[in-house]
C-alpha cells in the first residue's frame, strides 16, 4: 500500500521540473493527479516553459503508473479557469486531498532593469497564483471531511541574500509568509499547509541561460563543467552544484502523507546548508 494511496492530488506546473517530479511521486505512492500547466510560452519569461507535449507526457507517465489523471491547461493568474479545472476534477475522481501550488517563474536582474511587465507577472504568478490555487482547491479539500495537506514551492531564495533576484526572491519570502498564516487558519479542519524550498535544483528553468547569468556572471559563455562547478561553490556541501527534483519530491511526499500528520506551518529546506 502506498503512502498516499487512494489520495488525489492537484498538481500547478505540472509539465515539467519539480511539478512533474512531485505528480509522479505521488502517483508512485497510490495518488490520483490533477496535472495543471500553462503549457505556452510568455513574454515577460526568459526561457522556454513547458509545452503542451511536456503536459501531455507526464500525463502518459502518470498512467504508466497505474494511476488516473486529469490534465488542464490554465494560467494560474485566472481564478475562474483554474477553479473550474479543480471543480471538474473533483467530479471525475471524486476527491481532492493534496494540493502542489507549484508553478512559478523565474526573473532575475538588477533592480534597475527589471520592467513593470516582468515585475507584475512575477508578482502575479508566483503569489497570486500560489493563493489562486489554494483558494480553488480547499473548498473540495474541506468536503472530502478528512483534512488534507497543502504544499506550496517557495525557495532557499526567501531566505539567503543573493543579487539581482530580487523580485524572485521576494515572491518567495511572500508564500513562506502565506503558508503560515494558512496554516493557522486551516488548521481546525484539518488541513495542514507547508512549502518546501529547495536551493537551485536540476531543472530547465533553473538551468536556464539566464538563470546561469544571474547566478554566475563571472563565466562568460560557460562550459557544462563549469556551471558545475560555479554552482558547486555555492554550495556548503562539496561537489554538488544542485539538487534533483526527485530530492524535492521526497519531500512533498513526506508533507503530503500521514507521516507528517503533526507537521505544519514548516517551510522545509532541501538546499544542502545553502541558506544556513
Amino acid at each position: 500500500m502506498g503512502r498516499v494511496d487512494g489520495k488525489v492530488a492537484v498538481v500547478t506546473g505540472a509539465a515539467r521540473g519539480l511539478g512533474r517530479a512531485f505528480a509522479l511521486r505521488l502517483a508512485e505512492e497510490g495518488a490520483d493527479i490533477v496535472a495543471i500547466d500553462i503549457a505556452q510560452k510568455l513574454s515577460t519569461v526568459s526561457y522556454e516553459l513547458g509545452s503542451p507535449d511536456d503536459l501531455e507526457e507526464t500525463a502518459q507517465l502518470v498512467r504508466s503508473l497505474g494511476r488516473e489523471v486529469v490534465v488542464g491547461r490554465a494560467d494560474v493568474r485566472d481564478r475562474a479557469v483554474l477553479a473550474d479545472i479543480v471543480a471538474g476534477a473533483f467530479e471525475a475522481l471524486g476527491r481532492i486531498d493534496i494540493v502542489c501550488a507549484n508553478a512559478g517563474i523565474f526573473t532575475g536582474g538588477p533592480v534597475e532593469t527589471i520592467s513593470e511587465a516582468e515585475w507584475e507577472s512575477t508578482l502575479s504568478i508566483n503569489v497570486s497564483g500560489v493563493f489562486n490555487t489554494v483558494q480553488a482547491a480547499a473548498p473540495f479539500i474541506r468536503r472530502g471531511d478528512e483534512g488534507g495537506s497543502i504544499i506550496i514551492t517557495s525557495s532557499a531564495a526567501a531566505e539567503r541574500a543573493l543579487p539581482n533576484v530580487s523580485a524572485y526572491a521576494m515572491t518567495k519570502a511572500a508564500v513562506a509568509g502565506l503558508t503560515r498564516n494558512l496554516a493557522v487558519e486551516l488548521s481546525a479542519e484539518r488541513i495542514r499547509v507547508n512549502s518546501v524550498a529547495p536551493a537551485i535544483a536540476n531543472t530547465k528553468m533553473a538551468l536556464s541561460e539566464a538563470s546561469i547569468g544571474i547566478f554566475l556572471p563571472q563565466l562568460d559563455n560557460p562550459s557544462d563543467e563549469e556551471v558545475r562547478a560555479g554552482f558547486s561553490a555555492m554550495n556548503a556541501r562539496p561537489d554538488t552544484p544542485w539538487v534533483e527534483p526527485r530530492d524535492v519530491a521526497n519531500a512533498v511526499l513526506f508533507l503530503a502523507s500521514e507521516e507528517s500528520r503533526f507537521v505544519s506551518g514548516l517551510q522545509l529546506k532541501i538546499d544542502n546548508a545553502f541558506s544556513a
